[in-house]
């Protein structure tokens, strides 16, 4: 496919000096290093899963509950906590 792009100046001379390095069609590093690009950000996306583990608050002082947080909050350190 052919298309127009428009490379910021460092992109494209890093780019450049990689095709000279490499003694390799510019075409070729740029469809390369897209590839390599975009398969690192998919694997990064997967990454691990994020895992949260329960914890006993133990008791808590009569007359709060756990069921409203923003009462609690209210509650606990008053009306000018925000």
């Amino acid at each position: 496919m052919r298309t127009t792009l428009t490379l910021d100046d460092d992109v494209a001379a890093k780019l450049r000096a990689e095709s000279r390095r490499a003694g390799r069609p510019f075409k070729e590093i740029v469809n390369e290093t897209l590839r390599s690009g975009l398969a690192s950000r998919r694997s990064a996306a997967r990454g691990q899963a994020f895992n949260i583990t329960a914890r006993d608050l133990g008791d808590i002082k009569p007359g709060l509950s756990l069921d409203n947080v923003a009462d609690l909050i209210e509650q606990t350190e008053g009306s000018l906590h925000r």
